[in-house]
């Protein structure tokens, strides 16, 4: 929630908080119950919540639960009404979700609901169940709920920087703003990993990997500390809106604050980086303060560059900047301090003479005296020796002169002398000079100041002329018109000039605004991009149209620096562009056009970056000769390529974070690869040795029996081993994308005989039972890999299932498709894992009863089955143990017309 800025008088509620308030009451409350990891217990105690409220005599529905099978959880569900979950195809597969409609329709006056970063199943009313929640908050119920740190949006470049793994499924943090009550379950990362060892949270060997990786002591404290860090800023932010609904003057020191104030001195930059330190050693949020009065408004142009930077460095060292306009400095920092709950004020020593601080007053001394509860801190903040040079000359803004302004005053004046004419007969003289007056400040708020004077001395030369006695005539003869004359030219010039100074603050306000909503349309173009190139065309194309100039976007690449975008399109460099592009990259200062180094370049390259590292360079262009930007117009180029830089980092972290994953993946692959080769291989090769060597040795002494069998066995190995290599040769075309179905019609019987066919010495000790119909239509099949598909299946079901048990093929049409299905008679498979089995290497149970293999057979189903159109999916016998296996293929069209007449 972003600091307000409390514009009433200290005795009287915010408005906003007011606001903020009713709006809770007309809505249901949301109560988070928040981890740092999965396996702490959230959904325990957001179920031990729902009974003690059910026991209350508060109507709780469960939307949805999680318990991923365990007892303790499933135990707590007795009693709960349950609503019905909504079933919904997907990919041939029926998933369940929350059904929204049947809750509303029940209206409980509390409802559950388990996992709030969930993605719904496409078909549901919303894409995200969090977008169920708010549905049902806005119609008036109440809803519990669980969720992990890391799938916090603002927290998910965190998570991934620490766990190397980028968490998908994530929830904006208005979410959390918008929560009633959060509640933090924690567990020390010793007992969490004490829990998946017992194998409380993830089966045995998904714990092991778990523990190996993700729920590793570090980085379960580092989440832990980030899931407490969340809830206390949640809980600092009730706490202030609180004391602004409720008028409470502050600040309550529930939690320290600290607030820094800037000006456009250069000392001030010292104070940013002072206020940053003693933020971290109070562990508490900070933010920068400017108060814009009409004296900065009119500062030189170096003086808002300072100022401009000096908030800039507090954003980049994770403060928030802020700026305010004002009158009294110490006045309105001190009301934004209170309505903001800052314990702690950073100012600088006053460095005025003494007679001007008796004239002027002094920021720091008004601060100390009215300051109250707030400590002041007084720094001395050392200047430093010499201000960083920009390294390009700015362009004069462009003033043209208009003579419409002064048009415009006339008329007013023409406009006064008459209504004071017709006045004339009732009034003073001396109260005409009213009617006058109004011209001058008429002027002054719709054309500025020097309208306003010319109009000021217009009047007073008509006042003079026209009612002044001697009228007609620019003397005077009566003394007290001559002072009536000199009272007006003052009152004239004192109204104009505060009129003039309203209207430069009013023209500031509507810059700034317009500035602030093109850079907030922009920041949020950028929150939607997900790719380097569309953040890139999105920067050129917003520089190009702000500033009015060309734009060239250039980034390194292979030693060199390339052109990645253009706006307009434009690609083309010359030597000394790409001299000046190459310095600018290098020094990360400005050069080229307009810069102090190399300016005969055909464009300016200013240097793109984040606090951290150089990105990229930005060449400008435009067709008017000299520098291109305006000191204002430099001042908004960095606060757009601020922007860029950041939002390119965050890709360039994606990507890396991507490629840690994969990283990390091939790894693991790696090893279960030289795992697999170095057991489920070697035991193969050592039969055939063992076999090949006993013949070697004892062919002369063995019997014609026993020899065959050596020999037998021999075969036998050997064909299990070829197996096993070609089930490796299979993956590796798999992953890498090389393999490209050679499709064409067949008959699926003859490709399930030629696989029973390759399979009859694996099934020699099971019972086959065959039911393909005749007429099953062709389909447009690659043979090979369909056969490879029904002989992996064979395989492993001969594995799995007992000697003299029954391995079952059926086939049969269902509208489109023709659906092959292998059935057989071994343990089946675990509910958990029936999507795993076809992950690469997983293998379920594996034990030193089962036989050997790499893993991969069915992995290779699944690749082989898809790349030709179609599924396969694997699921339970109900009647007995056993696994079944489906396969789904596509019927093409010209099949139905095969031996039709023409």
């Amino acid at each position: 929630m972003p600091p307000r800025d409390d514009r009433n008088a200290d005795n009287r509620p915010s408005p906003d908080a007011l606001l903020e308030s009713a709006e809770r009451e007309t809505r249901g409350r949301l109560k988070i119950f928040l981890g740092a990891a999965p396996g702490v217990g959230k959904t325990y105690e957001m179920l031990t919540a729902g009974r003690a409220r059910r026991a209350d005599g508060t109507d709780v529905v469960v939307g949805v639960v999680e318990t991923h099978g365990r007892p303790e959880t499933e135990a707590l569900l007795d009693g709960f009404e349950i609503v019905p979950r909504l079933g919904l195809g997907y990919k041939g597969r029926r998933l369940d979700e929350m059904d929204l409609d049947a809750i509303i329709a029940r209206r409980p006056e509390l409802v559950l609901v388990d996992e709030l970063a969930h993605s719904n199943v496409e078909g549901s009313r919303h894409p995200k169940r969090y977008l169920d929640v708010e549905e049902l908050l806005e119609r008036g119920i109440d809803v519990y709920t669980t969720l992990n740190i890391q799938h916090v949006e603002s927290l998910n470049d965190v998570v991934a920087r620490i766990t190397r793994i980028r968490v998908r499924e994530t929830v904006p943090d208005s979410i959390i703003d918008r929560a009633d009550d959060i509640e933090i379950i924690d567990l020390t990362p010793d007992d969490l990993i004490k829990r998946l060892q017992e194998g409380k949270v993830y089966l045995p060997k998904t714990a092991a990997r778990a523990t190996a990786n993700y729920f590793s002591p570090g980085n379960l404290t580092a989440l832990r500390e980030l899931a407490l860090r969340r809830t206390a800023q949640r809980v600092d932010d009730q706490l202030v809106s609180h004391m602004q609904a409720h008028a409470i003057p502050g600040p309550w020191e529930a939690g320290e604050r600290v607030l820094v104030c800037i000006d456009e001195q250069p000392r001030s930059a010292a104070l940013v980086r002072y206020a940053r330190r003693q933020a971290d050693r109070l562990r508490a949020p900070w933010a920068a303060i400017h108060v814009e009065t009409a004296r900065s408004v009119a500062a030189a142009e170096a003086d808002k560059d300072r100022l401009a930077d000096h908030l800039r460095l507090a954003a980049q060292l994770g403060g928030e900047a802020v700026t305010i306009p004002g009158q009294d400095v110490a006045h309105d920092i001190l009301r934004y301090a209170k309505a903001n709950n800052f314990t702690h004020i950073v100012v600088g020593k006053p460095h005025k003479e003494r007679w001007r601080e008796m004239i002027e007053g002094s920021v720091s001394h008004d601060l100390i005296r009215r300051s109250g509860d707030i400590s002041i801190h007084v720094i001395s903040g050392a200047e430093p020796a010499a201000a960083p040079a920009k390294g390009v000359r700015a362009a004069a803004p462009v003033r043209t002169f208009s003579v419409k302004p002064y048009v415009v005053s006339t008329l007013y004046v023409a406009g006064a002398l008459v209504v004071g004419g017709a006045l004339n007969r009732f009034l003073d003289v001396r109260n005409l000079a009213l009617v006058l007056l109004m011209a001058v400040l008429a002027s002054a708020v719709t054309s500025g100041l020097w309208p306003a004077l010319y109009a000021c001395l217009a009047s007073a030369l008509a006042f003079n002329f026209f009612f002044l006695e001697p009228r007609h005539t620019l003397t005077i003869s009566d003394p007290e018109s001559v002072v009536a004359l000199i009272v007006f030219v003052i009152v004239a010039v004192t109204a104009s000039n505060l009129a003039a100074r309203l209207h430069r603050q009013a023209v500031a306000a509507r810059q700034r605004a317009r500035m602030t909503e093109d850079l907030y349309q922009f920041s949020r173009k950028l929150a939607g991009t997900a790719t380097l190139d569309d953040v890139l065309w999105a920067t050129a194309y917003q520089i190009a149209a702000m500033l009015r100039v060309r734009v060239v976007i250039l980034m390194p690449e292979a030693a060199t620096l390339a052109v990645k975008v253009g706006y307009p399109p434009d690609d083309t460099l010359v030597d000394a562009d790409i001299a000046a592009a190459r310095w600018a990259w290098e020094h990360e200062q400005a050069a080229g056009r307009g810069a102090y180094t190399l300016p005969g370049a055909r464009r300016l390259y200013l240097p793109l970056k984040t606090g951290r590292t150089p990105i990229g360079v930005i060449g400008l262009d435009g067709d008017k000769a000299g520098p291109l930007l305006t000191p204002e117009e430099q001042r908004l180029f960095d606060a757009l390529a601020d922007q860029a830089a950041v939002a390119i980092e965050r890709i360039q972290l994606v990507a890396d974070v991507e490629a840690a994953r994969l990283a990390a993946e091939a790894d693991r692959l790696r090893t279960a690869l030289l795992s697999s080769i170095s057991h489920d291989l070697k035991t193969p090769l050592a039969g055939i040795l063992g076999a090949a060597g006993t013949l070697s040795d004892y062919a002369a002494s063995l019997p014609d029996a026993d020899r065959a069998e050596l020999v037998s066995t021999i075969i036998e190995e050997a064909e299990r081993l070829n197996r096993f290599i070609g089930n490796l040769l299979d993956m590796t075309r798999l992953e890498s994308g090389a393999t490209q179905p050679n499709s064409s019609l067949h008959f699926p019987g003859d490709i399930v005989g030629s696989a029973l066919r390759r399979a009859g010495r694996l099934l020699a000790r099971h019972r086959l039972d065959v039911a393909l119909p005749a007429d099953l239509p062709m389909l447009r099949v690659d043979a090979v890999l369909l056969e490879q598909v029904v002989f992996n299946l064979l395989d492993n079901a001969a594995k799995y299932a007992p000697p003299a048990s029954t391995v079952a093929i059926e086939g049969w049409r269902d509208g489109g498709h023709v659906v092959l299905r292998l059935v057989d008679e071994g343990p089946g498979i675990p509910p958990d894992d029936l999507e795993r089995v076809f992950d690469s290497f997983y293998r379920v149970r594996k034990t030193d009863h089962v036989p050997a293999g790499t893993g991969l057979g069915l992995a290779i189903c699944r690749g082989f089955v898809e790349a030709m159109g179609g599924t396969i999916t694997a699921a339970n016998r109900t009647d007995r143990p056993g696994a079944i296996f489906t396969i789904r293929l596509p019927i093409p069209p010209q099949t139905d017309t095969l031996g039709e007449p023409t």
